[in-house]
Parts: C-alpha cells; sequence; structure tokens
C-alpha cells in the first residue's frame, strides 16, 4: 500500500472513532448520551492506538501534520514526502467526519444544541483568550511529539518488535493521559488535520439545524500544534541525539 493511501486510512479511522465518541457522548438521544469527559479522552486515546496499529507499518502513522512537519524538521522525515503527507491526512480527517455524519444521521435533528453538533467535528475553547488558548495547544502537541518519539527511544528495544507491538498501544495512553490533564482549555485538538478537516465538513454537510463553523478560532488548532510539535522534537533530538 502507498504510504500516502494509509495516512488517508489511518487518518479517517482516527477521526471516524474519536469524532464518533464525541458524537455519542453529546448527541440527544445516543445510547452513550451525556457519559462524560472520561469516555470522550478514553474513546480517543483508543482511536489512537488502533488507527497507528492499522498503518504505522505503511507509513509510520504520523496522522498529523504536526508531527510530520517536525520529524522533516529535525532530519527524520524526507522534507519531499511532507505535502503528500498532509494532504492525505487532511483528505482522511474530512472523510472520516463525513462518516461520522452518516453513522448518526438521526441525531442531529433531534439534538436542538448547535454548539454540541459543531463540537463533534471540532474543538472549542472553555474559556475563549486566544493567546492562552495558542499556549495549551502547543503545550498538548510538544508532549505528544515528545512521548511519541521517546517511547521507542527509551526502550532501547527498537530492533526487537517492541516498537511494533507496544508502541502504538502506549501512544494512545499518551494521548489518554493528555485529554485527561490537558484537555480541558481546549478540547486538545492538537492535530490541525483532526479539527479543520473536520471543521470543513462541517462547513459542508447538510447537518440539520447546524450553526457556523466559529472560523475565527480555528487558527488556533492549526497553528498552536504546528509550533508545539516543533518544540516537542527538537527537545527529543537534544535529548535523544542521533
Amino acid at each position: 500500500m502507498s504510504p500516502y493511501l494509509a495516512e488517508f486510512i489511518g487518518t479517517a479511522l482516527l477521526v471516524l472513532l474519536g469524532d464518533g465518541v464525541v458524537a455519542n457522548v453529546v448527541l440527544a438521544r445516543s445510547k452513550g448520551f451525556n457519559s462524560g469527559w472520561i469516555v470522550i479522552t478514553t474513546g480517543w486515546g483508543l482511536a489512537v492506538a488502533l488507527a497507528v496499529y492499522t498503518v504505522g507499518t505503511i507509513s509510520g502513522a504520523h496522522l498529523n501534520p504536526a508531527l510530520t512537519l517536525a520529524l522533516a524538521a529535525t532530519g527524520k522525515f524526507a522534507g519531499s514526502k511532507v505535502a503528500g503527507y498532509v494532504a492525505a491526512q487532511f483528505a482522511g480527517a474530512f472523510v472520516g467526519a463525513v462518516l461520522v455524519w452518516l453513522a448518526y444521521l438521526p441525531h442531529w435533528a433531534a439534538t436542538e444544541d448547535r454548539a454540541s453538533k459543531l463540537g463533534v467535528f471540532c474543538t472549542a475553547p472553555g474559556i475563549r483568550h486566544d493567546a492562552s488558548n495558542l499556549v495549551c495547544e502547543a503545550i498538548g502537541t510538544a508532549v505528544l511529539v515528545f512521548g511519541a518519539l521517546a517511547i521507542p527511544s527509551a526502550s532501547n528495544l527498537t530492533d526487537s518488535g517492541w516498537a511494533t507491538g507496544f508502541g502504538p498501544l502506549l501512544v494512545g495512553l499518551l494521548v489518554f493521559s493528555i485529554g485527561l490533564s490537558l484537555g480541558g482549555p481546549t478540547g486538545y485538538a492538537i492535530n490541525p488535520a483532526r479539527d479543520l478537516g473536520p471543521r470543513l465538513a462541517h462547513a459542508v454537510l447538510p447537518i440539520a439545524g447546524k450553526g457556523g463553523e466559529d472560523w475565527g478560532y480555528a487558527w488556533i488548532p492549526v497553528v498552536g500544534p504546528i509550533l508545539g510539535g516543533l518544540a516537542g522534537a527538537f527537545l527529543h533530538r537534544l535529548l535523544f541525539p542521533g
């Protein structure tokens, strides 16, 4: 399989399961309605782990433009592949969001709150403060990228199959931890494709009773993760040279 197709499929699966758990929690008359933040963070962590297991051996399972750019900036990924990876990630995120809309099709009309409908697709801050929201997204993504790189590096078992067998699960637990500890202020996008791709899907889909896409905030879950991803990657290179 082409690594670009793998990134597309992996990101679509990530968003299908990740946005899907949000839909289950916030959309009216869903079986998981009002089940809370723990369910959302658990679902997202498992979504990441399963997506990485699915395509990790094919493309490296970046599934995140912030990670792709950070790896390229630190010389761990070919710059010539960046555009293709990022395009595949955004396209996959868009398709994953469309599948969530289809899966919960009767529930959009049953849900009155427009913010909840948008929240299925993309993030929004608890308290709107651009600088603080940007910093929070950067910190969360720095932890994600540093942790994702450090897990196999710290094991010293990268040639034994350990990274392939357990690495994706630990990355999922890392995302779970980020959601629990740092997700409160912004909803922890920590991935430009995961936020912007579904936000675009919300804009074009005929969702019953939907509101706007909050484009004034949309730059924060794009810029913040890119800055944080670069910081996390360079910190990893400093601590784990070579």
